[in-house]
């Protein structure tokens, strides 16, 4: 049986690290076998290397070994790529043409970044796991294959079950056995052999002296990030290699091809920043109104307490929201509601004039009311509009930084005419 260090020589994979060589004893032990196997890993990590032992280490070794990238096909020609279609099927089908699936009969398929299949090939592709059958585009007549699937994703596929864009009965097939592979960024002591490993091939390749780092370009090298891993680490060695006069690389020289931090970071970042102060202005807003909605409420409890009590008592036992409403005089004296034109209140002579103040006292505060809610729908309109404009027309967008549901923002869109 082949060993972990044999399999590294034989790929020529460079590293010590444990989880790479976990990574690499599950593949020596599932590939005797026929059963799916699922690489996770972030891209750059150097996936393709784990279907390849696979195969070569298995009953299938003398089969064809087909690399399919799911991502880099079109959607509409996906199927036809995998299983094949029939003459005339669609335009520009001249002929028939066989799909991987029935070339690769016997031997090995790696479907890398599977999680980008649409969901229609998710469903054949799960049929195919299930009892080998597959039909040719524009085919009726069922046909067998004997294929082994290796697949590989650097996307949650978890998240993307959630969110309806992969089938859970796929994964749970092609995942009977998972390989996890490491970023280079927890693989520091790794770094730097995979470092002097590029220089040496690029050295080799045009013909000139291999670069060297010194002590401090080491440490850079591996506090680095390396956010594109194993693939990114050889593009900068190969730039160095060729643009560098200097054979012996510095920390400052080295600093020169590596970008910045903040470009490493998510550019969703930005876009929080701006949704965080959208969220703060319009919680201040909200602040504002509920704040005017509550001296609304004091002013009708008062003018409603003139109306039954009179003006004296009032003024008596609610001195203080009295104060609150109408704020205070210089001298700190009470308020003359017979002088102040603020209150609308006139004192009553007699029955009659009770009741005309009454209803007077009654239209001014509807009239107050109607006032405030014609400002809080202004405010509301604003607010709509203002994050409509934002997110380019997209009311799910818009309704999520509204905190409100689609249903109700289309529902304000149509009352509002918006």
């Amino acid at each position: 049986m082949e060993t972990v260090q044999s399999i590294k020589q034989r790929f020529e994979i460079i590293g010590n690290d444990p989880k790479l060589n976990r990574a690499i004893e599950k593949a020596i032990q599932v590939a005797p076998t026929d059963i799916s196997v699922l690489v996770v890993g972030e891209s750059g990590v150097g996936k393709e290397s784990i279907p390849k032992i696979i195969h070569t280490l298995s009953h299938r070794k003398h089969g064809k070994y087909i690399a399919v990238n799911c991502g880099a096909i079109p959607e509409g020609t996906i199927d036809s790529e995998l299983f094949g279609h029939e003459k005339g099927s669609f335009t520009g089908a001249t002929g028939t043409r066989e799909g991987y699936f029935e070339v690769a009969d016997g031997g090995t398929i790696f479907l890398d970044e599977v999680g980008e299949l649409p969901l229609t090939t998710q469903v054949r592709l799960l049929r195919v796991l299930e009892n080998g059958e597959f039909i040719k585009v524009g085919s009726s007549q069922v046909q067998k294959t004997n294929v082994r699937i290796v697949a590989a994703t650097n996307v949650n596929l978890f998240d993307a079950i959630e969110k309806g864009k992969f089938r859970e009965d796929l994964y749970y097939r092609l995942s009977t056995v998972d390989i996890t592979l490491p970023p280079l960024r927890d693989r520091k002591d790794d770094i730097h052999l995979l470092f002097r490993k590029f220089a040496a091939d690029f050295a080799q390749k045009y013909k000139m002296p291999p670069i060297k780092l010194d002590e401090n370009a080491v440490q850079l090298l591996q506090k680095f990030r390396w956010s594109g891993n194993i693939r990114q680490l050889r593009n900068v060695a190969e730039q160095i290699s060729v643009l560098e006069t200097n054979r012996d690389i510095t920390a400052a020289t080295l600093q020169s091809y590596l970008p910045s931090e903040a470009s490493n970071l998510p550019s969703v970042i930005k876009d929080k920043k701006s949704k965080n102060d959208f969220s703060t202005e319009r919680e201040i807003l909200y602040k504002v109104l509920f704040d005017m909605k509550s001296d609304l409420n004091d002013l009708k409890k008062l003018t409603l307490e003139l109306m039954q009590n009179g003006v004296t008592k009032v003024q008596e036992t609610n001195s203080n929201l009295i104060k609150k409403i109408y704020g205070s005089n210089e001298d700190d004296s009470e308020i003359d509601f017979e002088e102040e034109p603020r209150t609308g209140v006139i004192t009553a002579q007699n029955n009659e004039d009770n009741y005309q103040e009454q209803d007077d006292n009654y239209q001014f505060a509807e009239t107050v009311e109607e006032e405030e809610i014609l400002k809080l729908e202004q405010r509301e309109i604003e607010m709509i509009k203002k994050s409509l404009d934002k997110n380019k027309g997209k009311r799910k967008a818009a309704a999520d930084e509204l905190g409100i549901s689609e249903r109700t923002l289309y529902r304000k869109i149509k009352q509002f005419d918006l």
